[in-house]
Parts: C-alpha cells; sequence; structure tokens
C-alpha cells in the first residue's frame, strides 16, 4: 500500500543544481527513516543521503558540502537539493523508505539492504 514517487530529474550542466522530491502515499506521516539513492548500470545502489525520525542526516563523502536532505512533515515528501553537481553524479536517483525500522542504518553504505520500499527512480544526468 505504500508508495514513493519521485519527481524533478532532468537534465542540467555541471555545476548547476537540481532538486528532487520524493512525496509518500499510503501512510499517515513521514516521520521515519529515508534516503535517497543513486544507481548507474553495473554498480550497486548507491546511498546519498538518509534522514532518520529526528531529522538528522548523513551522507555519503562524495557528495558533502554540494546536496542537503530535508523533510517536509506536511507534505509527507523529502527533498533532495543538489548543488555544484559533477557528471559522476549523473545516474538514477531513486527514494527510500524504512517505516519499520527505529533509525536508520549505522553505515549510509549499506543502507540500501535495509530498505523495503522504493520508488521507480528519477533519472539525473550531468552534462560536462
Amino acid at each position: 500500500q505504500v508508495e514513493l514517487a519521485e519527481s524533478g530529474g532532468g537534465t542540467v550542466q555541471a555545476g548547476g543544481s537540481l532538486t528532487l522530491s520524493c512525496t509518500a502515499s499510503g501512510l499517515p506521516d513521514t516521520n521515519y527513516c529515508m534516503g535517497w539513492f543513486r544507481q548507474t548500470p553495473g554498480k550497486y545502489r548507491e546511498g546519498v543521503a538518509l534522514i532518520d525520525r529526528d531529522g538528522s542526516t548523513r551522507y555519503s563523502e562524495s557528495v558533502k558540502g554540494r546536496i542537503t536532505i530535508s523533510r517536509d512533515t506536511a507534505e509527507k515528501k523529502v527533498d533532495l537539493q543538489m548543488n555544484s553537481l559533477k557528471p559522476e553524479d549523473s545516474g538514477t536517483y531513486y527514494c527510500a523508505a524504512a517505516p519499520r525500522l527505529w533509525t536508520c542504518p549505522r553505515s549510509i553504505e549499506t543502507a540500501h539492504i535495509a530498505m523495503p520500499t522504493w520508488g521507480k527512480g528519477a533519472l539525473v544526468t550531468v552534462s560536462s
């Protein structure tokens, strides 16, 4: 019954900005661990950013300082603000949720394993 829907994907030139949004349906709120992941063909689904129940966040080393995850509880959505984008940031970005976890996984590197609910993805292309 729980569904996640991403929006905001597109193409941007290197150095530009893009904001992705994830809207949750089927739950009364989004006060649980949620995150954004990205994937390219042949690679695992890399954790980009996580936001926990208390609003604490966690980022992969490659995006720290350039990407911000935030939650709008009233609108039941989680946004990913991306700045200073690089070509290596390109990929399909997925929103994920773990409503039954007390907190987000300790390691963002393996967080994808613990996420049971996923959106269908949004393509982000950063051109040179």
